[in-house]
């Protein structure tokens, strides 16, 4: 049986985390299929993202049968920013992944101004 599980981002640039505001986050299936596009708004911030998940009775035991989340992947863009994509994200049932998004200006990288960072989650050894 199929549960719900949410996603939400927080993106900021700098150590200081300061709120980047219209980012656009696109967030697929990990075989692609499109999932959810949303802008953050002025805090940096989306509201969640439903995605269906396994019952979470599924992760009650060890080794269960079927892996106990949902991955997903997200992708973050704004203009003048290194883009960023988060690969194999975990979403749980009836829980709330809630995923940090670091954006460098490209001012700060020179002659990377097409360059992606990569990120990819490994799975939980549950």
């Amino acid at each position: 049986m199929a549960s719900t599980g949410y996603i939400t981002v927080h993106a900021y640039t700098s150590y200081a985390q300061i709120p980047l505001a219209d980012v656009a986050i696109s967030i697929t299936a990990t075989d692609g299929t499109a999932i959810a596009l949303r802008i953050t708004d002025r805090n940096g911030q989306i509201r969640p993202v439903a995605i269906p998940v396994p019952d979470r009775s599924e992760s009650l035991q060890p080794d269960p049968p079927e892996i106990p989340f949902t991955a997903v992947n997200l992708y973050a863009r704004l203009k003048g920013y290194e883009q960023a994509e988060y690969e194999n994200l975990q979403v749980f049932a009836g829980t709330t992944t809630n995923q940090n998004v670091e954006l460098i200006p490209l001012s700060e990288l020179p002659g990377k101004w097409n360059q992606m960072a990569v990120f990819d989650t490994p799975a939980q050894n549950l």
